[in-house]
């Protein structure tokens, strides 16, 4: 299982993905840890939740990463193709609040072959990138020692089956591992007496 895991996060390059769910925000800022280079993360000015790049430095360096505010989606989707397609940075991240529809979500996967860049759009479950390699449901697990434990489900794969995976950020190595069933159950738990 840890094998299949490893084929698919990272997630591919020249590729745009989607996620969601509560946990997709972790996701996508672990994505930037074990990815590495620059980060462009372009959500709507409306959006109320802020980004506080110092919390990010568990993941990787603040210095990685370019923020944008955009009047809409349509520039969202606009500012995401032109950072997919320049190769100058290494994942785009794109925060949206209803579906991308197949031509802006062609016109990014393309652009995402392009640049050889990861696309990765946040979007509210049920409202995705038809045109996405990837999509996955993103819950947080209940854990009394582990304040990263997450629930990652693969629910749409063009390049292989669906699954899902309990895993947890490695502060010290910067990357996910993927947690044993027995350990989670265990973990879930909490602390006796």
């Amino acid at each position: 299982m840890q094998d299949e895991f490893s084929t698919i996060f990272p997630l591919q390059r020249g590729r745009v993905h989607d996620a969601s769910g509560p946990g997709a925000p972790f996701f996508a800022t672990a994505l930037s840890g074990v990815t590495g280079g620059t980060v462009l993360w372009i959500k709507p000015a409306w959006f109320l939740e802020e980004i506080n790049p110092v919390a990010l430095s568990t993941f990787f360096d603040p210095r990685d990463i370019i923020l944008a505010r955009t009047a809409d989606q349509t520039e969202t989707l606009a500012a995401a193709e032109e950072g997919l397609r320049s190769s100058a940075v290494g994942l785009v991240i794109m925060e949206v609040d209803r579906p991308i529809e197949l031509t802006p979500g062609r016109r990014l996967q393309l652009a995402a072959e392009t640049g050889r860049s990861i696309g990765l759009s946040l979007h509210p479950e049920g409202a995705g990138n038809q045109a996405a390699t990837t999509r996955w449901l993103c819950r947080p697990l209940f854990s009394a020692s582990d304040s990263t434990l997450q629930s990652w489900s693969i629910i749409k794969n063009k390049t292989g089956t669906n699954n899902s995976w309990a895993v947890r950020w490695d502060e010290a190595a910067r990357r996910i591992h993927m947690v044993s069933e027995t350990a989670e159950r265990a973990d879930s738990q909490g602390p006796p007496g």
